[in-house]
């Protein structure tokens, strides 16, 4: 990458400024990186998408087939470091890999389950021999993974799993028994990494084979969506499993589980953005092909509209999601894979931005729900129809709020795992917050805004206030019992996800004007104005909210008034903004900057 970037601490960007010149973008890929993309375009093209229809149907022999030969193009192998077997790329080009695969439809979970959640386990915190013995298997895609944590009475508390395993007499082996729910690629995968607890109490993980005698899969799930995945029970009934196949060390599973999540959740945002770009594209097309009332209905204005928020919203995804490629890159540079300490090692790598994962979940899903549903409106009675194919996008769309922990999970470890770290003395929250209160006891001045997004900063950095404000009272009131209080807590993380969103737009579009030109930046100009404004608007009334939730008369009235201060700004014609910008979502038939 041309971008030199240091290490960042994660959950820095709530109290500190961002220098764009730190930052990783779309428009910092190398040539390698566009020819990983076109790789992985060309594959979808000529072997996924014209056996779609037979993949939705779940030939289980065909998605192997299918996934084998994108191991045979390395998309398989991407993470995989090369002295086992894979490409040991940097997480940019695994993030293209998933962003470019989507266009394979449920195909693309059938890959993302194995390349991620399934063979990461092993990368991180397999032993050296663990490394060997697996992971050229499934770079290539020899062998498919699976990964195996939710059960029938645990999801999204996972540390309340049944499954037991316990060590037999020799020593040479560990018994597992229970049962596994809802387990992607289970109906062909030959590896799973199980979670279990040893002697039912220590949460661990286990490499358990398909052949090993005891291991047998239920029935296809009827799932809504994501049709062509397959989805089924994993039963474990007296497994025998070598004590060699313990992953990394007893107890050590909820490491495990947790930050391999952290990496799941941000490989679903990359794919967010390639499903969304797909559906602004069917809209688009959609859009300028059907006529009603003597016109395309791409000339309505409330048509274009939809468009332009969807454009929007998928430029900020895009921005969010390769800035936080760029943050692991760095991390996970410090991780030495031949190193006895690579477990601990990768461990803390990835948890250091365990909250930026969550934040580009969350707002990865809800973008692509609300660019699919806007899409098939646009399609009006047609996009109801399996015929079209947004219809299947709107279906496979809903998972993506429920997969890698709920987006109300999600919710509650943003501000949690913020407040975690200032504890721990990794992050001067609290500092920051003390200053707040002296600054706001002081008039501020008015702001006069004469630079291309002066006024778009400057509401950024009034965000960032208005959370710290709202987050130092809700500490302060309710201290230890602020984890009850999930509203006040759901209200503060979506505060700081539409930091990070408007933000890592406003440094992207910061850099292509510093690198371009302004008047080649004339389109994310516009859509970092809209999005900042839009954004901005909906913190003002989550901080309202808060506040009046926490207090009332004199009290209430002082804080509002304060918060009054941050939120002036001058109004900005933001549907005007937005008819430009649909014009050139119009004229180019698909996602645009």
């Amino acid at each position: 990458m041309s971008t030199t970037m240091n290490k960042v601490i994660g959950g820095s960007y709530i109290i500190e400024d961002t220098d764009f010149h730190s930052i990783v973008t779309p428009e910092d890929f190398t040539e390698e990186h566009r020819m990983i993309a076109e790789t992985t375009e060309d594959f979808v093209a000529g072997e996924v998408v014209p056996h779609d229809e037979a993949i939705e149907k779940l030939n289980y022999e065909l998605t192997v087939e299918k996934m084998r030969k994108a191991g045979e193009l390395g998309l398989l192998g991407a993470d995989v470091p090369e002295a086992y077997g894979g490409l040991g790329l940097d997480k940019v080009s695994s993030t293209l890999i998933s962003e470019r695969l989507t266009k394979a439809s449920a195909f693309a979970l059938s890959i993302g389950a194995h390349v991620g959640i399934g063979t990461l386990p092993i990368v991180y915190f397999g032993t050296e021999e663990q490394k060997q013995k697996y992971l050229p298997a499934l770079a290539t895609g020899e062998k498919i993974a699976a990964y195996c944590l939710t059960e029938p009475s645990s999801g999204s508390d996972a540390l309340g799993a049944k499954t037991t395993a316990t060590l037999s007499e020799d020593g040479e082996y560990y018994v597992l028994n229970g049962s596994k729910q809802f387990i992607t690629n289970a109906g062909f995968a030959d590896l799973f990494i199980v979670y279990a607890k040893v002697d039912g109490k220590d949460f661990s993980t286990f490499i358990v084979e398909r052949t090993m005698e005891g291991v047998s899969i239920g029935p296809e799930e009827k799932k809504m969506g994501i049709k062509g995945s397959s989805t089924c029970p994993l039963i474990l009934e007296d497994v025998k499993v070598p004590v060699e196949n313990l992953l990394w060390e007893v107890g050590k599973g909820h490491l495990i589980a947790f930050n391999i999540l952290n990496i799941g959740r941000f490989k679903l945002a990359a794919g967010c953005v390639g499903a969304s770009k797909d559906t602004i594209e069917l809209a688009a097309k959609y859009a300028n092909e059907r006529a009603q009332f003597g016109r395309k209905i791409s000339t309505f204005p409330l048509i274009g509209k939809k468009l332009a928020d969807m454009n929007t919203k998928t430029y900020a995804l895009e921005s969010m999601v390769y800035r936080t490629a760029g943050l692991f890159d760095v991390g996970l540079a410090e991780v030495d894979h031949t190193s006895p300490e690579v477990g601990y090692q990768s461990a803390k790598a990835i948890a250091e931005y365990q909250l930026e994962c969550s934040i580009n979940k969350v707002f990865g899903s809800e973008t692509l729900d609300f660019v699919v549903d806007e899409g098939v409106q646009i399609h009006g009675g047609y996009g109801f129809i399996q015929e079209y194919r947004v219809e299947r996008n709107y279906r496979d769309s809903r998972i993506n709020r429920i997969f890698e922990g709920t987006n109300e999970i999600n919710r509650l470890l943003i501000p949690g795992t913020l407040v975690k770290r200032a504890m721990k003395g990794q992050l001067p929250l609290m500092q920051k917050a003390v200053a707040l209160q002296a600054e706001l006891l002081e008039p501020i001045p008015p702001q006069t805004f004469e630079g291309t997004l002066d006024q778009e900063a400057h509401l950024i950095k009034m965000a960032k206030k208005i959370f710290l404000m709202a987050g130092a009272q809700a500490v302060q009131k309710y201290q230890l019992k602020l984890e009850d209080e999930q509203e006040i807590l759901s209200h503060l993380s979506d505060m700081m996800i539409s930091v990070y969103a408007m933000e890592s737009a406003l440094l992207r579009t910061q850099k292509i004007i510093d690198r371009s030109g302004e008047d080649k930046a004339r389109l994310p100009i516009l859509m970092t104005t809209v999005f900042v404004h839009d954004e901005f608007n909906k913190i003002e009334t989550w901080a309202k909210e808060v506040l009046a939730a926490m207090e009332s008369g004199d009290t209430l009235r002082t804080q509002l008034s304060v918060l009054k201060k941050l939120t002036r700004k001058s109004p900005v014609n933001t549907l005007g903004l937005k008819r430009e910008i649909a014009e050139k979502v119009i004229a180019a038939e698909k996602y645009v900057l």
